[in-house]
């Protein structure tokens, strides 16, 4: 197992971020309207991110970050390891994408490359 993958595994998060989203929201006693309105989004939109069919825009995460009492550097290790995981499930060995994803960033940071220069 590598670096990443025991990162990945070592989490405990048990639930989607949709659902995250949607319990976190139900335990704060907040009703879809209300945190739609916080996100500038309408309920129905908030609804499909809820349920998986839709994906929250990262620009929203600093609001929901807020809104939520989390830490945003939390909040996007968690957004953006749902956004790899569903890159992950369309291919056929993830596993073996994950070492070679953590070889080409040992070489960047080898080669002092700017993570923006990356476009991930």
């Amino acid at each position: 197992m590598t670096k990443f993958t025991k990162i990945i595994f070592s989490r405990n998060m048990k639930e989607s971020f949709a659902e995250f989203i949607r319990n976190k929201r139900n335990e704060l006693g907040l009703t879809q309207t209300k945190l739609a309105a916080a996100l500038e989004l309408d309920a129905a939109s908030l609804s499909k991110i809820e349920t998986g069919k839709k994906v929250l825009d990262e620009d929203k995460l600093k609001i929901l970050a807020k809104i939520f009492k989390i830490d945003l550097k939390t909040l996007k290790e968690e957004y953006l390891s749902e956004k790899i995981a569903h890159t992950l499930i369309k291919y056929q060995s993830p596993e073996r994408i994950l070492i070679l994803a953590e070889q080409k960033v040992k070489y960047y940071k080898s080669k002092k490359v700017k993570q923006a220069t990356l476009n991930l």
